[in-house]
Protein backbone atom coordinates (compact mmCIF):
# COMPACT_ATOMS: atom_id res chain seq x y z
CA UNK A 1 0.00 0.00 0.00
CA UNK A 2 1.19 3.17 -0.59
CA UNK A 3 1.51 6.12 1.31
CA UNK A 4 1.02 9.78 0.68
CA UNK A 5 4.71 10.19 1.50
CA UNK A 6 5.72 7.82 -1.43
CA UNK A 7 3.55 10.95 -3.32
CA UNK A 8 5.13 13.91 -1.95
CA UNK A 9 8.77 13.64 -1.22
CA UNK A 10 12.16 15.52 -2.01
CA UNK A 11 13.46 15.76 -5.46
CA UNK A 12 15.31 17.67 -7.36
CA UNK A 13 14.84 18.92 -10.46
CA UNK A 14 14.32 19.37 -13.48
CA UNK A 15 12.44 15.70 -13.54
CA UNK A 16 11.01 13.17 -10.99
CA UNK A 17 11.40 10.34 -13.84
CA UNK A 18 14.49 11.49 -15.55
CA UNK A 19 16.51 13.22 -12.50
CA UNK A 20 15.57 11.63 -9.63
CA UNK A 21 14.56 8.12 -10.53
CA UNK A 22 18.08 7.82 -12.17
CA UNK A 23 19.82 9.12 -9.87
CA UNK A 24 18.15 7.07 -6.83
CA UNK A 25 18.58 3.47 -9.26
CA UNK A 26 22.43 4.68 -9.54
CA UNK A 27 22.62 4.89 -5.13
CA UNK A 28 20.83 1.29 -4.99
CA UNK A 29 23.81 -0.19 -8.03
CA UNK A 30 26.34 1.60 -5.34
CA UNK A 31 24.40 0.57 -2.38
CA UNK A 32 24.78 -3.02 -4.08
CA UNK A 33 28.18 -3.10 -4.74
CA UNK A 34 29.46 -2.31 -1.15
CA UNK A 35 27.13 -4.67 0.55
CA UNK A 36 27.71 -7.62 -1.60
CA UNK A 37 31.66 -6.51 -1.17
CA UNK A 38 31.74 -6.11 -5.03
CA UNK A 39 32.94 -2.75 -4.99
CA UNK A 40 36.88 -3.34 -4.83
CA UNK A 41 36.38 -5.21 -8.17
CA UNK A 42 34.91 -2.55 -10.25
CA UNK A 43 37.27 -0.61 -12.37
CA UNK A 44 34.33 0.48 -15.18
CA UNK A 45 30.55 1.23 -14.98
CA UNK A 46 28.76 1.72 -17.83
CA UNK A 47 24.88 2.89 -17.99
CA UNK A 48 23.11 2.42 -20.93
CA UNK A 49 19.78 4.93 -21.13
CA UNK A 50 16.88 3.67 -23.42
CA UNK A 51 13.41 5.27 -24.80
CA UNK A 52 12.20 8.57 -23.21
CA UNK A 53 15.43 8.81 -20.72
CA UNK A 54 17.58 8.47 -24.16
CA UNK A 55 15.13 11.02 -25.88
CA UNK A 56 15.14 13.83 -23.47
CA UNK A 57 18.15 12.52 -21.26
CA UNK A 58 20.40 15.19 -21.87
CA UNK A 59 18.39 18.08 -21.09
CA UNK A 60 16.37 16.72 -18.28
CA UNK A 61 19.75 15.99 -16.50
CA UNK A 62 20.04 12.05 -16.13
CA UNK A 63 23.72 12.00 -16.71
CA UNK A 64 23.79 14.55 -13.26
CA UNK A 65 21.25 12.01 -11.69
CA UNK A 66 23.51 8.81 -12.33
CA UNK A 67 26.64 10.68 -11.14
CA UNK A 68 24.82 12.10 -7.56
CA UNK A 69 23.28 8.73 -7.31
CA UNK A 70 26.87 6.79 -8.04
CA UNK A 71 28.65 9.36 -5.68
CA UNK A 72 26.50 7.95 -3.04
CA UNK A 73 24.18 11.25 -2.24
CA UNK A 74 21.01 10.89 -0.63
CA UNK A 75 18.00 12.34 -1.95
CA UNK A 76 16.55 13.59 1.81
CA UNK A 77 19.65 15.57 2.51
CA UNK A 78 21.25 16.67 -0.87
CA UNK A 79 21.91 20.46 -0.94
CA UNK A 80 22.79 22.58 -4.36
CA UNK A 81 26.07 22.77 -3.00
CA UNK A 82 26.26 19.25 -2.94
CA UNK A 83 25.17 19.35 -6.66
CA UNK A 84 27.89 21.51 -7.84
CA UNK A 85 30.55 19.94 -5.84
CA UNK A 86 30.45 16.45 -7.11
CA UNK A 87 29.41 17.04 -10.65
CA UNK A 88 32.59 19.89 -10.82
CA UNK A 89 35.15 17.75 -9.29
CA UNK A 90 33.64 14.55 -12.15
CA UNK A 91 34.44 16.61 -14.77
CA UNK A 92 37.61 17.76 -13.90
CA UNK A 93 39.32 15.00 -12.24
CA UNK A 94 37.68 12.19 -14.64
CA UNK A 95 36.62 9.34 -11.87
CA UNK A 96 33.88 9.24 -9.99
CA UNK A 97 34.73 8.69 -6.15
CA UNK A 98 32.20 5.39 -5.77
CA UNK A 99 33.22 4.98 -1.55
CA UNK A 100 36.18 6.13 0.68
CA UNK A 101 38.10 3.42 -0.64
CA UNK A 102 37.67 3.43 -4.63
CA UNK A 103 37.57 5.95 -7.37
CA UNK A 104 36.87 4.64 -10.91
CA UNK A 105 37.38 6.65 -14.25
CA UNK A 106 34.29 8.37 -15.75
CA UNK A 107 33.03 10.32 -18.03
CA UNK A 108 29.77 11.29 -19.14
CA UNK A 109 30.52 10.69 -22.70
CA UNK A 110 32.17 7.40 -22.30
CA UNK A 111 30.20 5.91 -19.81
CA UNK A 112 26.58 7.33 -20.72
CA UNK A 113 25.18 6.07 -23.48
CA UNK A 114 21.81 7.71 -24.85
CA UNK A 115 20.11 4.83 -26.85
CA UNK A 116 17.80 6.08 -29.11
CA UNK A 117 17.72 3.48 -31.74
CA UNK A 118 16.75 0.50 -29.33
CA UNK A 119 13.27 0.68 -28.09
CA UNK A 120 12.31 -0.93 -24.33
CA UNK A 121 9.55 -3.37 -23.91
CA UNK A 122 8.28 -2.50 -20.49
CA UNK A 123 8.56 0.71 -19.96
CA UNK A 124 9.97 3.28 -21.81
CA UNK A 125 12.27 5.02 -18.99
CA UNK A 126 14.74 2.30 -18.94
CA UNK A 127 18.39 2.23 -18.02
CA UNK A 128 20.66 -0.32 -17.56
CA UNK A 129 24.06 -0.02 -15.36
CA UNK A 130 26.94 -2.72 -15.77
CA UNK A 131 30.13 -2.83 -13.41
CA UNK A 132 33.18 -4.27 -14.88
CA UNK A 133 36.48 -5.44 -14.05
CA UNK A 134 38.35 -5.11 -17.46
CA UNK A 135 35.80 -6.80 -20.04
CA UNK A 136 34.62 -9.12 -17.43
CA UNK A 137 30.98 -8.12 -16.10
CA UNK A 138 30.50 -8.05 -12.36
CA UNK A 139 27.50 -6.87 -11.37
CA UNK A 140 24.27 -5.56 -14.25
CA UNK A 141 21.00 -4.53 -13.42
CA UNK A 142 18.15 -2.92 -15.21
CA UNK A 143 16.11 -0.32 -13.62
CA UNK A 144 12.52 1.26 -15.25
CA UNK A 145 11.93 5.06 -13.66
CA UNK A 146 8.27 5.20 -13.54
CA UNK A 147 7.16 8.46 -12.76
CA UNK A 148 7.38 11.25 -9.49
CA UNK A 149 11.01 9.16 -8.61
CA UNK A 150 9.54 5.76 -8.01
CA UNK A 151 11.79 2.98 -9.55
CA UNK A 152 11.44 -0.91 -10.28
CA UNK A 153 14.18 -3.27 -10.39
CA UNK A 154 14.11 -6.05 -13.20
CA UNK A 155 13.66 -9.74 -11.77
CA UNK A 156 13.78 -8.49 -8.16
CA UNK A 157 10.22 -7.88 -5.80
CA UNK A 158 11.71 -5.20 -3.63
CA UNK A 159 9.56 -2.19 -3.73
CA UNK A 160 9.92 1.44 -2.39
CA UNK A 161 6.84 1.64 -0.57
CA UNK A 162 6.48 2.75 2.69
CA UNK A 163 2.93 1.48 4.01
CA UNK A 164 3.17 -3.15 3.96
CA UNK A 165 -0.05 -3.00 5.93
CA UNK A 166 -2.81 -0.74 6.30
CA UNK A 167 -6.01 -1.06 8.67
CA UNK A 168 -8.35 0.22 5.27
CA UNK A 169 -7.08 -0.83 2.37
CA UNK A 170 -8.60 0.17 -1.00
CA UNK A 171 -8.06 -0.70 -4.64
CA UNK A 172 -10.28 1.99 -5.95
CA UNK A 173 -12.31 5.17 -5.55
CA UNK A 174 -15.40 3.08 -5.37
CA UNK A 175 -14.00 0.82 -2.43
CA UNK A 176 -12.68 4.08 -0.63
CA UNK A 177 -15.78 5.63 -0.44
CA UNK A 178 -17.57 2.65 0.72
CA UNK A 179 -15.08 2.26 2.89
CA UNK A 180 -15.54 5.71 4.38
CA UNK A 181 -19.16 5.13 4.28
CA UNK A 182 -18.69 2.03 6.68
CA UNK A 183 -16.63 3.49 8.92
CA UNK A 184 -18.07 6.68 8.89
CA UNK A 185 -15.15 9.07 7.65
CA UNK A 186 -14.01 12.00 5.80
CA UNK A 187 -11.73 11.08 3.12
CA UNK A 188 -8.91 12.44 4.78
CA UNK A 189 -9.44 10.50 8.22
CA UNK A 190 -9.28 7.29 6.73
CA UNK A 191 -6.12 8.23 5.11
CA UNK A 192 -4.41 9.00 8.21
CA UNK A 193 -5.76 5.93 9.71
CA UNK A 194 -3.75 4.56 7.21
CA UNK A 195 -0.55 6.40 7.82
CA UNK A 196 -0.31 5.88 11.62
CA UNK A 197 0.08 2.38 11.09
CA UNK A 198 4.14 3.07 10.69
CA UNK A 199 3.97 6.25 13.07
CA UNK A 200 1.81 8.35 15.10
CA UNK A 201 -1.37 10.86 14.67
CA UNK A 202 1.43 13.54 15.69
CA UNK A 203 4.46 12.59 13.90
CA UNK A 204 2.55 12.54 10.34
CA UNK A 205 0.98 15.75 11.16
CA UNK A 206 4.59 17.23 11.52
CA UNK A 207 5.59 15.73 8.34
CA UNK A 208 3.07 17.05 6.58
CA UNK A 209 3.62 20.37 7.76
CA UNK A 210 7.26 19.96 6.86
CA UNK A 211 6.38 18.75 3.51
CA UNK A 212 4.17 22.25 3.01
CA UNK A 213 7.75 24.03 4.47
CA UNK A 214 9.13 22.80 1.71
CA UNK A 215 6.42 23.74 -0.88
CA UNK A 216 5.98 27.06 0.17
CA UNK A 217 10.42 27.42 0.32
CA UNK A 218 10.11 26.63 -3.03
CA UNK A 219 7.97 29.29 -3.95
CA UNK A 220 9.60 31.76 -2.19
CA UNK A 221 12.88 31.03 -3.55
CA UNK A 222 11.06 31.09 -7.33
CA UNK A 223 10.02 34.23 -6.29
CA UNK A 224 13.33 35.92 -5.21
CA UNK A 225 15.28 34.31 -7.98
CA UNK A 226 16.28 35.89 -11.57
CA UNK A 227 18.17 34.98 -14.71
CA UNK A 228 18.05 33.37 -17.46
CA UNK A 229 16.92 29.44 -17.25
CA UNK A 230 20.40 26.79 -18.36
CA UNK A 231 19.36 24.77 -22.27
CA UNK A 232 19.72 27.02 -24.55
CA UNK A 233 15.92 28.12 -25.12
CA UNK A 234 17.14 31.09 -23.55
CA UNK A 235 13.82 31.01 -21.31
CA UNK A 236 13.82 33.97 -18.76
CA UNK A 237 12.47 33.38 -14.98
CA UNK A 238 9.42 35.66 -14.81
CA UNK A 239 8.19 34.66 -11.54
CA UNK A 240 10.24 37.57 -9.83
CA UNK A 241 8.89 40.48 -12.22
CA UNK A 242 5.39 39.10 -11.83
CA UNK A 243 5.18 38.84 -8.07
CA UNK A 244 6.63 42.44 -8.01
CA UNK A 245 3.99 43.84 -10.22
CA UNK A 246 0.84 42.30 -8.38
CA UNK A 247 2.29 43.01 -4.93
CA UNK A 248 2.69 46.69 -5.72
CA UNK A 249 -0.60 47.38 -7.16
CA UNK A 250 -3.73 48.67 -5.56
CA UNK A 251 -6.10 48.61 -8.72
CA UNK A 252 -9.37 46.63 -7.19
CA UNK A 253 -9.13 43.16 -9.52
CA UNK A 254 -11.76 40.34 -8.79
CA UNK A 255 -9.17 38.03 -10.99
CA UNK A 256 -5.96 38.83 -8.41
CA UNK A 257 -6.44 36.06 -6.95
CA UNK A 258 -5.71 33.73 -10.31
CA UNK A 259 -2.71 36.27 -10.81
CA UNK A 260 -0.98 35.16 -7.44
CA UNK A 261 -1.76 31.23 -8.19
CA UNK A 262 -0.52 31.77 -11.18
CA UNK A 263 3.09 33.05 -10.41
CA UNK A 264 3.10 30.70 -7.30
CA UNK A 265 2.82 27.81 -9.52
CA UNK A 266 5.43 29.43 -11.93
CA UNK A 267 7.86 30.04 -9.52
CA UNK A 268 8.01 26.57 -7.90
CA UNK A 269 8.44 25.19 -11.38
CA UNK A 270 10.95 27.80 -12.40
CA UNK A 271 13.17 26.44 -9.71
CA UNK A 272 12.60 22.86 -10.66
CA UNK A 273 14.33 24.06 -14.01
CA UNK A 274 17.01 25.50 -12.83
CA UNK A 275 17.57 22.14 -10.64
CA UNK A 276 16.18 23.39 -7.34
CA UNK A 277 14.95 20.76 -4.82
CA UNK A 278 11.21 20.62 -5.01
CA UNK A 279 8.39 18.41 -3.23
CA UNK A 280 6.77 15.61 -6.10
CA UNK A 281 3.51 16.30 -6.38
CA UNK A 282 2.80 13.63 -8.09
CA UNK A 283 6.20 14.64 -10.29
CA UNK A 284 8.49 17.34 -10.52
CA UNK A 285 7.20 18.19 -13.80
CA UNK A 286 3.56 19.10 -12.02
CA UNK A 287 5.21 20.83 -8.70
CA UNK A 288 3.82 23.86 -8.72
CA UNK A 289 0.21 23.03 -8.49
CA UNK A 290 -0.15 21.67 -5.26
CA UNK A 291 1.86 24.60 -3.58
CA UNK A 292 0.23 27.26 -5.53
CA UNK A 293 -3.40 26.00 -4.48
CA UNK A 294 -2.31 25.66 -1.09
CA UNK A 295 -1.24 29.50 -0.80
CA UNK A 296 -4.34 30.47 -2.28
CA UNK A 297 -6.68 28.33 0.33
CA UNK A 298 -4.76 30.42 2.86
CA UNK A 299 -4.28 33.50 1.57
CA UNK A 300 -7.73 34.05 -0.36
CA UNK A 301 -10.42 31.80 1.78
CA UNK A 302 -12.05 32.20 4.71
CA UNK A 303 -10.84 30.88 8.11
CA UNK A 304 -7.22 28.74 6.57
CA UNK A 305 -5.28 27.27 8.78
CA UNK A 306 -2.97 24.30 9.27
CA UNK A 307 -5.71 21.82 10.04
CA UNK A 308 -7.30 22.48 6.76
CA UNK A 309 -3.51 22.51 4.98
CA UNK A 310 -3.39 18.82 6.93
CA UNK A 311 -6.62 17.90 5.38
CA UNK A 312 -5.82 19.32 1.78
CA UNK A 313 -2.36 16.98 2.06
CA UNK A 314 -3.86 13.67 2.98
CA UNK A 315 -6.83 14.16 0.72
CA UNK A 316 -4.46 15.17 -2.20
CA UNK A 317 -1.80 12.46 -1.54
CA UNK A 318 -5.23 9.70 -1.05
CA UNK A 319 -6.15 10.97 -4.58
CA UNK A 320 -2.64 10.13 -6.02
CA UNK A 321 -2.01 7.22 -4.76
CA UNK A 322 -5.45 5.92 -6.96
CA UNK A 323 -4.05 7.28 -9.85
CA UNK A 324 -0.81 5.67 -9.27
CA UNK A 325 -2.57 2.14 -8.50
CA UNK A 326 -4.78 2.16 -11.60
CA UNK A 327 -3.09 4.15 -14.31
CA UNK A 328 -0.11 5.80 -14.15
CA UNK A 329 1.60 9.45 -13.04
CA UNK A 330 4.44 9.40 -15.91
CA UNK A 331 4.71 12.07 -19.01
CA UNK A 332 6.76 8.80 -20.58
CA UNK A 333 4.10 6.41 -20.09
CA UNK A 334 0.57 8.56 -20.86
CA UNK A 335 1.53 12.31 -21.72
CA UNK A 336 0.86 15.07 -19.80
CA UNK A 337 -2.29 14.18 -18.37
CA UNK A 338 -0.19 11.57 -15.96
CA UNK A 339 1.65 14.83 -14.66
CA UNK A 340 -0.13 17.83 -14.77
CA UNK A 341 -3.59 16.07 -15.25
CA UNK A 342 -2.72 14.23 -12.31
CA UNK A 343 -1.35 17.19 -9.93
CA UNK A 344 -5.05 19.22 -10.64
CA UNK A 345 -7.17 16.13 -9.67
CA UNK A 346 -5.33 15.68 -6.37
CA UNK A 347 -5.02 19.74 -5.79
CA UNK A 348 -8.88 20.00 -6.55
CA UNK A 349 -10.03 17.53 -4.82
CA UNK A 350 -7.52 18.55 -1.33
CA UNK A 351 -8.87 21.95 -1.55
CA UNK A 352 -12.32 20.82 -1.32
CA UNK A 353 -11.00 18.81 1.69
CA UNK A 354 -9.51 21.83 2.67
CA UNK A 355 -12.60 23.93 2.86
CA UNK A 356 -14.74 21.37 4.66
CA UNK A 357 -16.23 19.69 1.36
CA UNK A 358 -18.06 16.42 1.89
CA UNK A 359 -16.31 13.00 0.32
CA UNK A 360 -18.67 13.39 -2.89
CA UNK A 361 -17.66 16.82 -3.55
CA UNK A 362 -13.92 15.77 -3.11
CA UNK A 363 -14.46 12.90 -5.62
CA UNK A 364 -16.69 15.05 -8.07
CA UNK A 365 -13.49 17.60 -7.97
CA UNK A 366 -11.10 15.46 -8.52
CA UNK A 367 -12.72 13.69 -11.61
CA UNK A 368 -13.57 17.42 -13.20
CA UNK A 369 -10.06 18.19 -12.99
CA UNK A 370 -8.73 15.16 -14.50
CA UNK A 371 -11.79 15.06 -17.70
CA UNK A 372 -10.99 18.40 -18.81
CA UNK A 373 -6.93 17.00 -18.50
CA UNK A 374 -7.66 13.97 -20.77
CA UNK A 375 -5.38 13.82 -24.35
CA UNK A 376 -2.86 16.30 -22.75
CA UNK A 377 0.75 15.84 -24.64
CA UNK A 378 4.03 15.80 -22.91
CA UNK A 379 6.11 17.55 -25.70
CA UNK A 380 8.80 19.48 -24.09
CA UNK A 381 10.47 21.61 -26.55
CA UNK A 382 14.40 20.53 -26.45
CA UNK A 383 13.05 18.09 -24.01
CA UNK A 384 13.71 21.01 -21.46
CA UNK A 385 11.18 20.89 -18.12
CA UNK A 386 10.36 24.32 -18.97
CA UNK A 387 8.04 25.26 -22.30
CA UNK A 388 5.48 24.66 -21.96
CA UNK A 389 6.32 22.82 -18.56
CA UNK A 390 6.13 26.41 -16.57
CA UNK A 391 3.03 27.73 -17.63
CA UNK A 392 1.10 24.54 -17.75
CA UNK A 393 1.35 24.44 -14.30
CA UNK A 394 -0.11 28.01 -13.44
CA UNK A 395 -3.12 26.86 -15.84
CA UNK A 396 -3.26 23.34 -14.20
CA UNK A 397 -3.62 24.97 -10.50
CA UNK A 398 -6.51 27.65 -11.35
CA UNK A 399 -7.71 24.82 -13.52
CA UNK A 400 -8.12 22.35 -10.24
CA UNK A 401 -9.35 25.59 -8.37
CA UNK A 402 -12.22 26.16 -11.06
CA UNK A 403 -13.12 22.22 -10.45
CA UNK A 404 -13.31 22.06 -6.60
CA UNK A 405 -15.56 25.54 -6.87
CA UNK A 406 -17.91 23.99 -9.58
CA UNK A 407 -17.80 20.17 -7.55
CA UNK A 408 -18.75 22.49 -4.33
CA UNK A 409 -22.00 24.45 -6.08
CA UNK A 410 -23.12 21.44 -7.57
CA UNK A 411 -22.88 19.62 -4.19
CA UNK A 412 -20.39 16.94 -6.12
CA UNK A 413 -23.51 15.65 -8.19
CA UNK A 414 -21.36 14.26 -11.32
CA UNK A 415 -22.38 11.88 -13.83
CA UNK A 416 -19.22 10.46 -13.96
CA UNK A 417 -17.10 8.47 -11.57
CA UNK A 418 -13.43 8.95 -10.54
CA UNK A 419 -12.51 5.50 -11.34
CA UNK A 420 -14.15 5.76 -15.11
CA UNK A 421 -11.95 9.10 -15.38
CA UNK A 422 -8.65 7.43 -14.25
CA UNK A 423 -9.15 4.18 -16.71
CA UNK A 424 -10.14 6.27 -19.82
CA UNK A 425 -6.59 9.05 -18.82
CA UNK A 426 -5.09 5.06 -18.95
CA UNK A 427 -6.30 4.15 -22.27
CA UNK A 428 -5.89 7.36 -23.57
CA UNK A 429 -2.29 7.45 -22.49
CA UNK A 430 -1.97 3.81 -23.90
CA UNK A 431 -3.44 4.84 -27.08
CA UNK A 432 -1.00 8.64 -27.52
CA UNK A 433 1.40 8.16 -30.02
CA UNK A 434 4.79 7.82 -28.21
CA UNK A 435 5.98 10.80 -30.45
CA UNK A 436 3.61 12.47 -27.34
CA UNK A 437 5.08 11.04 -24.56
CA UNK A 438 8.15 12.84 -23.50
CA UNK A 439 10.27 12.09 -26.50
CA UNK A 440 10.68 15.81 -27.88
CA UNK A 441 9.62 14.09 -31.40
CA UNK A 442 5.96 15.63 -31.94
CA UNK A 443 3.72 18.23 -31.08
CA UNK A 444 5.05 21.97 -29.93
CA UNK A 445 8.66 20.42 -29.37
CA UNK A 446 8.92 20.58 -33.60
CA UNK A 447 6.42 22.58 -34.60
CA UNK A 448 8.88 25.52 -32.22
CA UNK A 449 11.81 26.77 -33.85
CA UNK A 450 14.62 26.12 -30.45
CA UNK A 451 16.35 29.39 -30.14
Amino acid sequence: MYSIFDIFKISIGPSSSHTTGPMIAAKHFRDYLIKDSLILNINKININLFGSLAFTGKAHGTDKGIILGLSGLDIEKITTMDITKVISNVKKNKSISMHKKKSIPFEIKKNIFFNTKSIPKKFSNTLEIVGYNNKKIILKKTYYSIGGGFIKIKNEKKNFITLNKSPYEFINCDNLMSLCKKNNFKLHQITMENEIINSSKTNVRKKILSIWMMMNESIENGLKNKGILEGGLKVERKASSIYKILTKSRKIDPLKAMDFVNVYAMAVNEENAAGGKVITAPTNGAAGIIPAVIRYYLEFTNNANKEGIIRFMLTAGTIGILYKKNASISGAEVGCQGEVGVACSMAAAGLVSALGGSNKEIEAAAEIAMEHNLGLTCDPIKGLVQIPCIERNAIGATKSINAARLSMLNNGNNKIKLDQVIKTMMDTGRDMQEIYKETSKGGLAVNVIEC
